[in-house]
């Protein structure tokens, strides 16, 4: 069923970027709920494995000194779901781990794997767009950061040069702090479904204005993608209904929708006008704002 011509295990991220410099063919496997469909459907042919499931370092999940959050690579989406440090300081994102295929899935799939897979339609791509990710990337000659935005390249390509790791995901406090989110997946069926869009939006409130609003969009373009110029048109804006009805059109001029057996073009950009504006709603309320009607 699966062709794998060679299986190595890695138990520290400087052994396994040894091993890829040694053995530039090897594939990385996290979870394996990506690599091994692609497997299974013939796409990867003598396939030779490197996994990093023994890396119990690429797991963790802390707050750094300076508030940066810190999120290991192969943390799986259940553990995700369940930090009460994530739920506390960034739920948007914990809300989109939940959404992510069903219980099993989410008990193997590494938000690591999520990302390098490329796929604009990734569950966790949404939220980290719109609270500014940066990941951090190690090979055997060292490490880089890269913003999450410069990292997806097209239709399932990403910024991940030969021999590198993706270890951390990083957000900046300044990201997080005093921000309400909300996050909404549409999917054609409620359950295990690959989403049909995906909108994240994060925002800051100051007295019954907008101080800063952030918008992520899945599915609404060959990558994930932000809503610039709905967030420029947002700040320092009165919250309003008026309001919200118009960075729902804004958001809509980001988009490079495309018909898809799943949905129209014009049915999802219908998705990201309503779909935004539902988002912000709940966003304002969580930000401590009023409620919008």
């Amino acid at each position: 069923m699966y062709d794998i011509k060679a299986y190595y295990e890695a138990e520290s991220v400087e052994e396994a970027a040894r091993l890829l410099a040694e053995k530039p063919n090897l594939k990385l496997i996290a979870g394996g709920t990506d690599v091994l469909i692609k497997m299974h459907g013939g796409q990867l042919e003598e396939a030779e494995l490197l996994s990093l499931r023994k890396i119990k370092s690429l797991e963790n999940i802390h707050v750094r000194d300076d508030g940066t959050v810190a999120i290991g690579a192969m943390a799986t989406f259940s553990v995700i779901f369940h930090n009460a440090m994530l739920k506390k300081l960034i739920p948007v994102l914990t809300e989109a781990a939940v959404s992510m295929g069903g219980p099993q899935i989410r008990n193997i799939a590494t938000i690591g794997g999520n990302v390098c897979n490329g796929a604009t339609s990734a569950d966790s791509a949404s939220s980290l767009f719109a609270l500014n990710a940066r990941l951090k990337l190690q090979d055997e000659k060292g490490e880089r950061v890269v913003p999450i935005r410069e990292f997806y390249l097209g239709p399932g390509k990403v910024a991940l040069n030969p021999g590198e790791i993706l270890t951390e995901i990083l957000i900046a406090p300044e990201d997080y702090l005093g921000f309400g989110g909300q996050y909404i997946k549409f999917a054609m069926r409620e359950a295990m479904d690959i989403a049909t869009l995906g909108v994240a939006a994060v925002c800051k409130v100051e007295n019954g204005n907008f101080a800063e609003v952030r918008i992520g969009l899945g599915v609404a373009g060959p990558t994930p993608l932000r809503c610039l110029e709905a967030e420029e048109y947002a700040r320092g804006k009165k919250i309003t209904a008026e309001t919200l009805k118009e960075i729902g059109k804004l958001a809509v001029r980001s988009t490079k929708a495309r018909t898809s057996w799943r949905a129209s073009k014009e049915y999802r950009e219908h998705l990201v006008e309503e779909l935004t504006q539902r988002a912000l709603k709940t966003a304002v309320v969580n930000a401590g704002g009023a409620e919008v009607v």
